[in-house]
């Protein structure tokens, strides 16, 4: 069964956040921002930084997952609250097993926090907009001698489409709270839109990076420079996205994720009727046919989007695909949608590349009828 026949938007694979909850097109309609961010123009060459920082595998050891929990009215509409923190908790929660989660919530959800968290969660209070990590928080980055610094891609709200003067806040306090310097970064961009193997190679979408509502003027090549000079990176392989389409305009981690350095999980939209059935195809095509900083050929683990979703959170902004998963050095944090063929069939193949990892599957409805999925909740601080 497609998704058509669900109600949905056929097939919002790429989205990652930004609103939820039933908002519907309200959510990509420009709002003015709040504060400019240093606007990147057509990007001057930079010097190099005193320290050579690489951005490392999201596999490799974590200090702690950092989350943010947050459920807005005003963003998520009154009876979607109470469901999407609870997702919220639970993933928390999962996660808090195999290693620290540092979650950001503002006063007013403090006490609901500490009651649906565990102990193994510790709660700093920060007003925030809305609880995607990924794309609001830092981007850690490490040298050869180990020292970390974070940097900031100056959130804009997804390009100006949803208030964000409270998350635009969040890279700079992640920085103070771990004690690392904060390097600016001269792109506007997200967390969500970058993917590293940690060895050199990088997989980003063009429909979110070269999009002239976050980075006007600015040629791939200039984004080159910039992404190489900030995150280490050696080689960059480009996915052509999808832009207008959901809030990211395309986020990669919706559409290609690396569990090792050398493979490579890619999305594939089944749906004739999906905008992402025929860019999905195209990115298996490109990335079959590349190599990673060391000239090696990508090994593709191919994970189709489930058939069917739970009726309860269904609606057109439900982020149903199974590549927006958390993994660590211990587990992979991995959605299930309540197709039990395909569930199962995302679980095994994973299972397959990664035996010495616990897969752990999660009831992530309510965040994904945002638009979103765990990985877009969360953001690492490596060792």
């Amino acid at each position: 069964m497609g998704f058509g026949s669900l109600g949905l938007m056929s097939g919002i694979l790429s989205a990652c956040g930004g609103g939820g909850g039933g908002n519907g097109p309200q959510a990509l309609v420009p709002v003015p921002a709040p504060a400019p961010a240093p606007s990147p123009m057509a990007l001057q060459p930079s010097p190099q930084p005193a320290e050579t920082w690489r951005m490392p595998d999201e596999s490799a050891p974590h200090r702690a997952v950092w989350m943010a929990f947050a459920a807005r009215e005003s963003v998520w509409t009154a009876p979607m609250r109470q469901p999407v923190q609870q997702a919220l908790a639970r993933i928390a929660n999962a996660i808090s097993v195999y290693e620290p989660v540092k979650m950001l919530v503002g006063a007013d959800d403090f006490a609901t926090a500490r009651q649906l968290c565990g102990s193994n969660v510790e709660l700093i209070q920060h007003e925030i907009d809305d609880l995607w990590m990924r794309d609001t928080g830092c981007v850690f980055v490490r040298n050869t001698r180990g020292e970390r610094a974070a940097v900031s891609f100056n959130f804009n709200g997804w390009g100006n489409k949803q208030p964000h003067t409270r998350d635009a806040t969040v890279a700079a306090r992640m920085a103070e709270l771990t004690g690392v310097p904060l390097l600016r970064s001269r792109l506007v961009m997200e967390g969500g839109g970058i993917e590293v193997d940690g060895e050199g190679t990088a997989i980003i979408t063009e429909s979110c990076v070269l999009n002239a509502n976050r980075n006007p003027g600015v040629t791939k090549a200039d984004a080159e420079v910039e992404l190489k000079r900030l995150l280490g990176l050696e080689k960059i392989i480009w996915l052509p996205g999808i832009a207008n389409r959901d809030i990211t305009d395309g986020h990669t981690d919706f559409y290609a994720r690396f569990i090792k350095p050398g493979v490579v999980v890619a999305a594939l939209e089944n749906d004739e009727t999906s905008f992402d059935h025929r860019v999905t195809r195209l990115h298996l095509e490109l990335l079959r046919a590349a190599t990673d900083a060391r000239g090696r050929a990508l090994r593709i683990v191919v994970l189709e989007t489930p058939g069917k979703v739970r009726p309860e959170f269904s609606r057109k902004d439900f982020a149903a695909g199974y590549v927006n998963f958390l993994i660590t050095d211990k587990a992979l944090f991995l959605p299930e949608f309540g197709d039990a063929a395909a569930d199962q069939a995302a679980r095994n193949a994973l299972a397959a590349q990664l035996p010495s990892h616990q897969i752990v599957q999660l009831n992530i409805d309510a965040v994904a009828a945002g638009g979103g999925g765990i990985h877009c909740t969360t953001q690492q601080e490596p060792v």
